[in-house]
């Protein structure tokens, strides 16, 4: 993990270096203050040219603090600079992993978890990029500075100081593993309140619709209350560790107080060396607790930067070897027995399935939900890997065709549309982003979206809220088919497309179907059976199996799921 976290200081390391030798200078400054008053209390309090040796060092000790106060601007500036970069560089790292990542991670995890991830986690972390190595070394070479200096004073109450170190370090260790398991908890909690957050404002229309405010209230609060017992136990882990170091420090002046008192009273120490070590003391005492402190830090970096690696460990969608893009795509799907299972919990979703849909074919799926239509449909972009068989494209299996190279070839239209936040204009051109305005003006056209958007104030430009929240289902839809059209793939998969939509709304909608369906191998799901009528084939899939498959004549003139679903409908 160190190495993994030092790596992100490397397209930083002369500013890095740079600011590290400015924290050494501030630390070699912090220890003139007791050297000075150490001279001056012995030497020039009883000397005629006293005061104008007196004068002297406090403007050679102003001038060294007004040079650590341009040294502490540039490690505050530039410090802060590099954190914010290996930031951005952390950010940028996992949300392209998260993009490699496969279907089957984002089916186990919650978004809210993800978001708290990119966000919380790594401001914890920039924290201790930046402030970390400085504390470090300025505490570090401060403690050493300051002991060196004072064992010149009295070696005797330095070895007392120093006798103390260990138990204080002791009871440091202790707590800071309370503390590490207090604050990752706060941070299992924090990402599960921001997961139910989320789902809460993304469905509101949802809870007002069913007045769910009630009830999605008590889920709040019980999450919230979680949150807020987790923050009362790393507050009090906190406060712990906090309280006793700081008691642990007041005993070391009392200490030093006391012993130094006795050895002045037996002679032993002039009060020139003994006021010097007790100012001094403090300089060594105030880095020990800051080093304290940077366990905090620490702790909440390591903390945030091991969630971090979490998903950047999680292993990414992996192409073969072998795996060559695809020219000159025709269109012709095949499945050879097949079984697929989401999980080795779960059961066979597909159970030994073979198919073969020809080139330019319209292949409708229907059966019983849960039957394994819309899984057939994540297996042809190859968005899963079977557990067993072949799915090929043109006879060459899925798994021996590049990622992009096959996606680009296919289009998929949804019931559920899923429309970026921006305008009409981002979402279509999202099928081809290099697309030219006559191009994506075309694709609307196809789609029946075109006039629509022509009565809007500010046409393709206008903002859509976020997941197209200010369109109805029908527009949502047709923009979506839109995409489709701009991509122009060779494989067409329509999930359940025009079954949330009303009559009016599916006429169009299906028309820029069959429009979209020309020249293409076209996939479709649907409940509805008379959307499918005109398909060259039909298959039914009960249980993970292809019980049935034929033309719609053919079907109804044979007993078996397919007439009675038709017959349910005719009701």
């Amino acid at each position: 993990m160190l190495k993994k976290f030092l790596s992100y200081y490397k397209p930083h390391t002369k500013l890095f270096v740079l600011d590290m030798i400015a924290s050494l200078f501030i630390s070699l400054i912090g220890l003139t203050y007791p050297v000075v008053t150490r001279v001056m209390l012995d030497s020039f309090i009883n000397r005629d040219d006293g005061f104008k040796r007196i004068i002297i060092a406090g403007s050679f000790i102003l001038f060294l603090y007004i040079v650590r106060t341009f040294l502490r601007y540039f490690v505050q500036y530039y410090g802060h600079l590099i954190g914010t970069r290996m930031q951005a560089k952390m950010r940028s790292d996992m949300f392209t992993h998260l993009q490699k990542l496969p279907f089957s991670y984002y089916d186990n995890t919650e978004t809210g978890d993800l978001i708290s991830r990119i966000s919380n986690d790594l401001f914890d972390v920039v924290e201790l990029a930046h402030h970390g190595p400085e504390n470090l070394i300025i505490s570090s070479l401060t403690v050493i500075g300051s002991f060196i200096y004072l064992a010149t004073i009295n070696i005797y109450l330095t070895l007392i100081i120093f006798a103390c170190v260990p138990f204080l370090i002791f009871v440091s260790a202790v707590l800071r593993q309370r503390m590490k398991e207090a604050f990752k908890e706060r941070r299992i909690t924090t990402a599960g309140i921001n997961s139910a957050t989320e789902s809460s404002i993304t469905g509101i229309r949802v809870t007002k619709a069913f007045s769910g405010s009630k009830k999605e209230m008590e889920k709040f609060e019980e999450n919230n209350n979680l949150f807020v017992r987790a923050c009362h136990k790393s507050y009090k882990a906190m406060a712990q560790f906090h309280s006793s170091s700081t008691f642990i420090t007041d005993v070391f002046n009392v200490i030093i107080i006391v012993a130094g008192g006795l050895f002045l009273y037996a002679g032993k120490i002039n009060v020139a060396d003994y006021s010097t070590f007790i100012v001094s003391v403090n300089i060594f005492i105030n880095p020990v607790t800051q080093l304290i402190g940077f366990m905090e830090q620490y702790q909440n970096g390591v903390s945030g930067f091991s969630r971090f690696l979490e998903i950047m460990n999680e292993e990414p969608e992996k192409e073969n070897e072998n795996a060559k893009p695809v020219k000159n795509v025709k269109g012709e799907i095949e499945f050879k027995n097949v079984t697929f299972t989401y999980g080795t919990e779960d059961g066979e979703v597909l159970r030994n399935i073979s198919f073969k849909v020809k080139e330019g074919e319209k292949f409708a799926l229907v059966g019983h939900s849960g039957g394994g239509k819309t899984t057939i449909c994540h297996l042809i972009p190859n968005f899963y890997k079977v557990n067993d068989g072949e799915v090929l494209l043109d006879g060459v299996n899925v798994n021996d065709i590049t990622f992009n190279s096959l996606r680009n070839n296919i289009g998929i239209v949804q019931q559920d549309v899923f429309l970026f936040s921006g305008t009409i204009r981002d979402n279509i051109m999202y099928g081809k982003l290099n697309a030219t305005e006559e191009e994506m003006i075309e694709a609307a056209k196809r789609a029946n979206i075109h006039e629509f958007v022509k009565t809007l104030e500010k046409g393709y430009d206008t903002e859509i809220g976020e997941r197209g929240v200010r369109l109805s289902g029908g527009q949502k839809q047709r923009i979506s088919i839109a995409r489709v059209f701009l991509k122009n793939p060779k494989v067409l998969i329509l999930d359940e497309a025009t079954s949330a939509l009303d009559n009016t709304t599916e006429i169009l909608i299906q028309n820029a179907l069959d429009e979209l369906c020309k020249g293409r191998t076209t996939i479709v799901v649907a409940h509805r059976l008379s959307t499918i009528r005109s398909a060259d084939t039909i298959a039914v899939i009960d249980g993970g199996k292809v019980t049935q498959k034929g033309t719609h004549e053919e079907l109804l003139k044979e007993e078996g799921t397919y007439k009675d679903l038709y017959s349910l409908q005719l009701r």
